[in-house]
């Protein structure tokens, strides 16, 4: 794959959701493309759209209408346990608040999405010890999130999404909750990723976050308003 080809295509997606009688519209027709490689940012206000465009994008909602390609692959006909396997292996997850289960260390943490992978635990010994070191955290392995920093539990949760080698990952106010210099740092961990070669789709409301990024899409009231 080029990297002018779309890893991720989605086209006139809507989105509906039903309180009672009342029919809200929160995505009208969006569309647009993500190329392998690119950093990008999805931003907008509160209540734009951006979190429902995440989990479409992150296959853990449905569109109601239009089409969505990920390598080419329309997802609208598959089962659960096909979106499941499909979002396990194509898409690595980061979140505002980390998402790490306290009752785990910062290895077990990461090896979450291997464990529905039929490799074998030498394989994952051997993934984790190399994300743990990418993202400067091999001498924590043995650490709950308790014990750590914000902008530490954020760098494992990065290791967490590139321990599977997906295909983008997709962060969502990844910085958030840490302070403006944690939130630097973990920025320049993102930047250096996307260097590698990472497909990257940050989706935030920060305009210093999305300046760093190669192009954003804007979103006001469901609708796309640029993408630059």
């Amino acid at each position: 794959m080029t990297k002018s080809s779309p890893i991720i295509s989605l086209t006139d997606i809507v989105k509906k959701y039903n309180i009672g009688s009342v029919e809200t519209i929160v995505l009208k027709k969006v569309s647009f493309n993500v190329n392998k490689g690119e950093m990008i940012a999805i931003v907008g206000a509160s209540g734009s759209g951006k979190s429902t465009m995440m989990n479409i994008i992150g296959l853990l909602d449905k569109a109601d209408n239009g089409t969505y390609l990920i390598k080419g692959n329309d997802v609208a006909g598959l089962e659960d346990d096909d979106l499941a396997k499909l979002r396990n292996q194509s898409i690595g997850f980061v979140f505002q608040q980390f998402n790490l289960l306290p009752r785990f260390n910062a290895k077990k943490n990461i090896e979450l999405p291997l464990i529905y992978r039929a490799i074998s635990k030498e394989l994952i010994n051997q993934k984790v010890s190399n994300v743990l070191k990418r993202v400067g955290m091999e001498d924590f392995a043995s650490h709950r999130p308790t014990q750590l920093s914000g902008g530490q539990q954020q760098r494992i949760a990065i290791a967490r999404a590139l321990v599977g080698d997906p295909e983008v990952i997709l962060a969502d106010e990844p910085t958030g909750s840490l302070d403006s210099q944690t939130g630097k740092e973990i920025m320049n961990l993102f930047l250096d990723l996307h260097r590698e070669g990472r497909t990257i789709i940050l989706v935030t409301h920060d305009e210093k976050v999305a300046s760093l990024c190669e192009r954003r899409i804007t979103l006001v009231d469901g609708k796309i308003v640029s993408s630059q």
